[in-house]
C-alpha cells in the first residue's frame, strides 16, 4: 500500500515510535533528530521476518491509518477480520513487554477512530515462537498511548533524555552506536 506522508502529518506521533520511546527515549531522540537507525542483527532479522511472512485469507496487510484529533499515525501490520476487525501486531522475539502492548492499543486506538465504533482487543504474534496472545485494550493502555504520545510531542533538540534504568537493552539498540551508553557515562563520572 502506497501513501504520502503530508506536512501535517510531521505534526503527528507514529504508533512505532511509542514503542521506541518506551522501550528507552534516548533511543527515540536519536531516531528522530538526528536520523541514526544503525543496522544490527535483531532489526535486520525483524525487517526479513515481516518481508516473508505468509498469507492467509481474512487479512488486511499494512493499513496505514492517522488520526489528528489523536496527534499519532501509523501503519497497523495486519488486520484480521472483516465484521469484527482486529489489530495484529508482530514481534521478532519469543515474548513481548508492556511497549509492546500500547503500541498495539494505539494500533486499536487509530483503528477505532477510523472505523468510529470501539475496538478492545488486538493481538501480538510472536515470530519466535509461532504464536499469538489476545491482549485487552484496558483503560491503562488508552491512558498510556495518550500520555506518551505527549512525551514525544514534546520532545527537543535541546533536551537529550535520560540514559535506560535497564542497561541490557543497549546491547539490542540498533542506535547505541551514536549514543555510546558506556563512553557517556564514564564521561558524564569524570
Amino acid at each position: 500500500m502506497l501513501w504520502m506522508i503530508t506536512d501535517n502529518d510531521l505534526y503527528l506521533v507514529n504508533v512505532s515510535d511509542l514503542n521506541q520511546y518506551l522501550y528507552c527515549p534516548r533511543r527515540l531522540y536519536y531516531l528522530m533528530f538526528y536520523q541514526t537507525q544503525g543496522l544490527n542483527y535483531y532489526l535486520a532479522d525483524g525487517r526479513s521476518k515481516h518481508k516473508n511472512q505468509s498469507r492467509r485469507g481474512g487479512w488486511y496487510r499494512e493499513i496505514y491509518l492517522k488520526s489528528e484529533k489523536m496527534h499519532m499515525h501509523g501503519k497497523i501490520d495486519i488486520i484480521e477480520g472483516k465484521a469484527d476487525m482486529i489489530p495484529i501486531e508482530r514481534k521478532h522475539g519469543d515474548s513481548y513487554f508492556d511497549n509492546d502492548e500500547i503500541q498495539l492499543a494505539a494500533y486499536c486506538m487509530l483503528l477505532e477512530d477510523y472505523l468510529e465504533e470501539p475496538v478492545r482487543l488486538g493481538y501480538i504474534y510472536l515470530f519466535g515462537t509461532n504464536e499469538r496472545y489476545a491482549i485487552t485494550i484496558t483503560g491503562w493502555h488508552r491512558e498510556k498511548v495518550i500520555e506518551t504520545v505527549e512525551k514525544i510531542r514534546n520532545m527537543s533538540l535541546d533536551s537529550i533524555p535520560d540514559f535506560t534504568d535497564n542497561p541490557k537493552k543497549c546491547t539490542k539498540c540498533s542506535t547505541s552506536q551514536y549514543c555510546l551508553p558506556v563512553e557517556s557515562k564514564l564521561l558524564e563520572s569524570v
